[in-house]
C-alpha cells in the first residue's frame, strides 16, 4: 500500500523558507500547498513561483484548507503562531518552532552531505582523470559505471557512448565478466586491443558484508607495465595524492609512526617552527620541543585518544602555537598519529578583529542621560544633583553603591552631560586578568611580548581620548595596576607596555564600586593616594531599599520596555503588585526589580492589558530564598522580623547620629569616640545621609 502524501503549508518567505523549499521539492510525499507571503519578492516567494507552488498573502485561509496536514513556520511570529493555535477546528497540525529549527538543521545538514557527495564525486573523477592508466568499473550487471579519461584515449571512445553500455560491447573479449562470476581477481594480463596492447589488472568489488557487487579493470600500454608494477607496490600515487593534500594547507602538520619517529611534516610546519624536514623526519617527536614540555605526540600513542587546544611552544624560536593531535589508526590498528599546530598570531589576528566588533557595538550602544534616572526619594534626587554639577567640571568622580544600584547609568548620564566630545568607554576592572588589564587599559608597542600584534595596539586610555572612560570595580585593581592609573590621573598621560615614550590623553575618569575601599585602605589593598585622587566628587547611589517611592516610577518604566520588547499589550497595574513589590528587601536592587518585572511580563498573555499579582514570580523564591519585608515604619509593626543587613545598618545609622549629637556635628571628635578612621566616618555619613547632620 502505498504511503499518503503529506500536505504542508509554509507560513513566510525570508531565506529560512526557501532552504526549506527547496528540500520539500524533492520529496516524493511531500506536496507544499502553498506559501504565504506578505512580501511577494522575498526569497521563499520568488523560489515558490518558480517551483509552480501557489503563494498568497493571506495565511489564515491557507492554514483553514481541509485537506492541510502540517504547518510550518521557518521565521516564527509569535502573534501569528498564537492565532493559528485559536483557529478551531484545525486539521493541521503547527509544528512547533523548536522542530521547525531541527527541520531546517536537517534540511541545511542534508544539502551539506550531499554537496560533500558531489565534492567526492568530482574529487574521484579528478583523481581518477589524472592518472595514466585506463579504469573501467562495470556494476554487478556489468554495465559500466566508471570511465576514465586514460580509458577513453585508449579504447578510442568517449565515455558519454560507454557509460551504462555491457562491457563485452566496449572491450571485445574482457573477462569482467568472469570477474563477476569468479568474485577472483585477476591480475597483469595481457590483453589485445587491436591496435593497442594493454595489461590489466581486474579486482571484484565487494561490499560489507562480502558479496561481490561489481569489478574494476585497471589498464594501460605495455610499455608502462614496469613503471605500473613499481607504483602498485610502492603505493607510490597514494602517498604522492596524501604528500599533495598535506603540503597544500595553511596548516602546519607533523606526522610520526607508532614509535613516535617522525614520518612526514608540510611547508607550513618549517615556515612557524623554522625546523626543516630533513630535522625532523626519523627523528623521536621530542625534537621540536624543548625537555619541560610533553610531546602531545607520544601522549596520544600512549592513550590512544585524540588531544585538542593544548598551548605549547615549538621550535628554536619557541614559538606560541594551540596543537592539536589525533592518533592514525587502522582496522585497530595504531599506525602513528597526525599532529595540527595552529600559530596562536592568527588567533591573535581574529580577536583583535573582535575587540573592533565590540568597540563599533560599544559606540552603538544607547546612550543614557539624566532624564533616564528615576529619582523620587529625596536621597536619589541628591545623587542626581551632585552628578548633575559633577558633569559641569572635568573632575573624576567616584560612584558608590551597592551592586544593581544604577552605578553606569549615573556614569552615561554623567558623560553625555559633560558635552564632552569623543567616546564612552567601560572597563570592568573585575572582568579582565591583571596581566591583560594593562595592555587593554594602555595598549602596547610592537613587539611588546609573545603573539603581539605588528605595530602595536592602542589602549582604551587612548580610544577614548578627548571622552570618558569608566573604571567599573576599581576596587578590584591590583596594586601594581592601581600606581599606573594614580600616574596617568597625576601626569595625564600614558605609556603603552614595551614603550617609554608618554602620549598625553585627556580622558574625564569616572570610577566606581560596590566595595568598602576604606576598609581595604586599612589593610594595605587599595592605595590611599589614588583613592584621593579618585575620590574628589564622591556620589553614593541609595540601594532601591533606601529609595521605595522610586519602585512604582521603575515598575512603569519597565512594563512599557517589555510592552516593546515582548509584544504585550499591558496599560496598567493591579494596585495589588505593588503591595509585595513594597514590602521586598530587593538585595539585588534595581537590576532584580527589573528581572522580577521582566518574568512578569513573559507570564502576561498577549491578550491582557493588566499586570496583575498573579504573574509575579514568587518573591520568596529570590535572592537565595531570603523574603524580607522592609523595615518597620508607618502602618508596620516594630516586631516584624528584618534582615540582619538592615539590623545592621539601622543600628549604625542609631551610633553615627548620637555621635554627632554628643560631639555637637565635631566629626573628627565623633570619629575617635566611635574608634574609626574620620575618612571611614565620612564615608558611612555619606552613605546614611548623614552629611550634613549635627
Amino acid at each position: 500500500m502505498q504511503a499518503p502524501v503529506l500536505h504542508v503549508a509554509v507560513i513566510g518567505a525570508g531565506e529560512k523558507s526557501a532552504a526549506l523549499l527547496r528540500a520539500l521539492a524533492g520529496m516524493e510525499r511531500v506536496r507544499v500547498a502553498g506559501v504565504a507571503a506578505s512580501d511577494p519578492e522575498a526569497p521563499g516567494a520568488r523560489l515558490a513561483r518558480e517551483l509552480g507552488i501557489p503563494v498568497t498573502a493571506e495565511w489564515r485561509a491557507l492554514v483553514g484548507r481541509p485537506d492541510l496536514d502540517v504547518v510550518v513556520q521557518p521565521d516564527p511570529d509569535p502573534a501569528v503562531t498564537a492565532e493559528i493555535r485559536r483557529l478551531e477546528p484545525v486539521r493541521a497540525h503547527l509544528l512547533p518552532p523548536g522542530a521547525t529549527e531541527l527541520v531546517l538543521a536537517l534540511v541545511e545538514a542534508g544539502e551539506r552531505l550531499i554537496r560533500r557527495l558531489r565534492e567526492r564525486d568530482r574529487e574521484r573523477d579528478l583523481i581518477l582523470d589524472s592518472t595514466h592508466d585506463g579504469v573501467l568499473a562495470v556494476n554487478g550487471e556489468g554495465l559500466v559505471t566508471v570511465c576514465n579519461t586514460a580509458a577513453e584515449r585508449l579504447l578510442g571512445v568517449g565515455r558519454e557512448k560507454v557509460l551504462g553500455r555491457p562491457a563485452a560491447e566496449v572491450i571485445p573479449g574482457t573477462r569482467l565478466h568472469a570477474v563477476l562470476q569468479s568474485g577472483k581477481p585477476e591480475l597483469n594480463q595481457q590483453q589485445d586491443l587491436g591496435s593497442t596492447t594493454i595489461v590489466t589488472n581486474r579486482m571484484p568489488v565487494r561490499d560489507e558484508s562480502g558479496r561481490v557487487v561489481g569489478a574494476v579493470a585497471v589498464f594501460r600500454d605495455i610499455t608502462e607495465v614496469k613503471a605500473l608494477a613499481e607504483e602498485i607496490t610502492d603505493l607510490r600515487e597514494t602517498k604522492a595524492l596524501l604528500e599533495a593534500i598535506i603540503h597544500s594547507t595553511q596548516d602546519a602538520i607533523s606526522v610520526v609512526d607508532s614509535r613516535g619517529m617522525g614520518l612526514l611534516v608540510n611547508p607550513a610546519y618549517t615556515r612557524l617552527t623554522g625546523l626543516t624536514p630533513e630535522q625532523v623526519i626519523g627523528k623521536p617527536a621530542t625534537v621540536d620541543i624543548d625537555e619541560t614540555q610533553e610531546s602531545m605526540h607520544l601522549q596520544v600513542l600512549r592513550t590512544r585518544r585524540p588531544v585538542r587546544g593544548v598551548p605549547m611552544k615549538v621550535g628554536p624560536r619557541r614559538r606560541d602555537v594551540i596543537v592539536d593531535v589525533a592518533p592514525i589508526l587502522v582496522d585497530g590498528e595504531l599506525k602513528g598519529s597526525v599532529g595540527v599546530i595552529h600559530d596562536v598570531s592568527e588567533i591573535l589576528r581574529l580577536t583583535e578583529e573582535l575587540e573592533q566588533q565590540k568597540k563599533l557595538v560599544r559606540r552603538l550602544q544607547s546612550k543614557y542621560t539624566f532624564e533616564d534616572i528615576v529619582a523620587t526619594s529625596p536621597t536619589m534626587q541628591m545623587a542626581v544633583e551632585q552628578a548633575r554639577r559633577a558633569a559641569e567640571t572635568p573632575a573624576t568622580v567616584l560612584l558608590r553603591g551597592e551592586s544593581g544600584t544604577g552605578k553606569e547609568l549615573f556614569a552615561h548620564a554623567i558623560h553625555n552631560a559633560s558635552g564632552r566630545p569623543g567616546e564612552f568607554v567601560r572597563v570592568n576592572c573585575a572582568a579582565i586578568p591583571d596581566q591583560l588589564l594593562e595592555s587593554e587599559l594602555f595598549g602596547y608597542a610592537d613587539g611588546a611580548f609573545t603573539g603581539a600584534r605588528r605595530g602595536g595596539r592602542r589602549g582604551l586610555f587612548e580610544e577614548a581620548q578627548g571622552g570618558t572612560i569608566f573604571l567599573d570595580e576599581i576596587g578590584d585593581l591590583s596594586l601594581g595596576l592601581q600606581a599606573k592609573l594614580l600616574r596617568v590621573l597625576q601626569e595625564k598621560e600614558i605609556r603603552r607596555v614595551g614603550e617609554t615614550t608618554p602620549i598625553p590623553v585627556n580622558v574625564r575618569i569616572i570610577a566606581a564600586t560596590n566595595a568598602n575601599l576604606e576598609d581595604k585602605m586599612a589593610r594595605g589593598e587599595f592605595r590611599e593616594d589614588l583613592y584621593y585622587r579618585l575620590n574628589v566628587i564622591p556620589i553614593f547611589i541609595p540601594p532601591l531599599r533606601h529609595r521605595r517611592e522610586d519602585i512604582p516610577t521603575l515598575v512603569e518604566r519597565f512594563v512599557e520596555r517589555f510592552n516593546r520588547e515582548y509584544g504585550r499589550a499591558v496599560t496598567s497595574i493591579d494596585p495589588a503588585v505593588m503591595e509585595p513589590l513594597m514590602r521586598y528587601h530587593w538585595p539585588g536592587n534595581v537590576r532584580e526589580l527589573e528581572n522580577v518585572i521582566s518574568r512578569a511580563m513573559v507570564s502576561v498573555d498577549v491578550r491582557e492589558s493588566v499586570l496583575l499579582p498573579r504573574h509575579l514570580p514568587p518573591l520568596d523564591g529570590l535572592s537565595g530564598g531570603r523574603h524580607a519585608p522592609a523595615p518597620a515604619g508607618p502602618g508596620r509593626t516594630a516586631t516584624a522580623v528584618l534582615p540582619l543587613a538592615d539590623v545592621v545598618a539601622a543600628a549604625e545609622r542609631e551610633a553615627l547620629r548620637r555621635a554627632l549629637e554628643a560631639t555637637g556635628g565635631n566629626k573628627t571628635e565623633a570619629a575617635r569616640r566611635l574608634g574609626i578612621a574620620p575618612r571611614t566616618l565620612y564615608y558611612k555619613l555619606e552613605r546614611h545621609g548623614l552629611l550634613g547632620a549635627r
